[in-house]
């Protein structure tokens, strides 16, 4: 294990190889433009994107726009999309994201994190990667499973939850990497630092990696 080295200057090597390793860093959802992508990132909680992306084709063809989704019968959104796991809540989060979008925002999406953040469904990670995605915003840093985890490895912070992560990594990132840095962890994660076998010998960072294992979560009190 190599010696203690300051978040400051691991950001700046993890940058460094991140670069190196996926020079044209891109999402993996399927996207046409700001409403496809927040109704397929919507979609990938507690789902793979490769399920979302044989899924969006066939919704997006049905409703093409937040106007025809805010008009179609629950039982219908939910067959469409149930292969991508608790479809009732997603079903129920996008009508509501359908007709705030079309009564309140004109049909289109807006370009700010407070007023994305009011979308049913929609919280910050979501808000970020739309931002980034579809506009080129970089007004936070999604923090998903896979940054949140390789974050914490690599000793960038010692938070657990999301939004405490995203005020460290904003710090140590330049705004204008902020995401790409997600799009490129998230590769890494997938292709590298693995949850449960991360491949440190195939691994650029090794020499200055602390190799943190995250905290696990806490277990359920067990019912009396």
């Amino acid at each position: 294990m190599s010696a203690k080295i300051s978040p400051e200057a691991t950001a700046k090597n993890v940058l460094a190889a991140l670069q190196q390793r996926y020079p044209h860093p891109r999402t993996h959802l399927d996207a046409q433009n700001a409403w496809e992508l927040l109704v397929a990132t919507v979609l990938a909680a507690q789902c793979t994107d490769a399920r979302v992306n044989t899924v969006t084709p066939e919704l997006f063809r049905r409703w093409p726009t937040p106007a025809a989704l805010a008009e179609a019968s629950i039982e219908d959104l939910e067959g469409v999309i149930r292969p991508t796991g608790f479809f009732h809540s997603k079903a129920k989060n996008l009508l509501g994201a359908a007709r705030r979008v079309s009564d309140i925002f004109g049909g289109q999406i807006p370009k700010s994190i407070d007023e994305l953040t009011t979308i049913p469904g929609v919280a910050r990670k979501t808000a970020n990667v739309v931002l980034f995605g579809a506009y080129g915003i970089n007004e936070g840093l999604a923090v998903d499973t896979h940054v949140k985890r390789i974050a914490y490895r690599l000793g960038l912070t010692d938070e657990t939850d999301p939004v405490p992560i995203e005020r460290d990594l904003m710090k140590l990132f330049p705004r204008e990497e902020w995401g790409d840095v997600n799009h490129r962890m998230v590769w890494f994660g997938r292709e590298v630092c693995d949850a449960r076998k991360p491949l440190c010998d195939a691994c650029e960072m090794s020499g200055f990696c602390p190799r943190r294992q995250p905290p696990k979560p806490p277990k359920a009190s067990r019912r009396k």
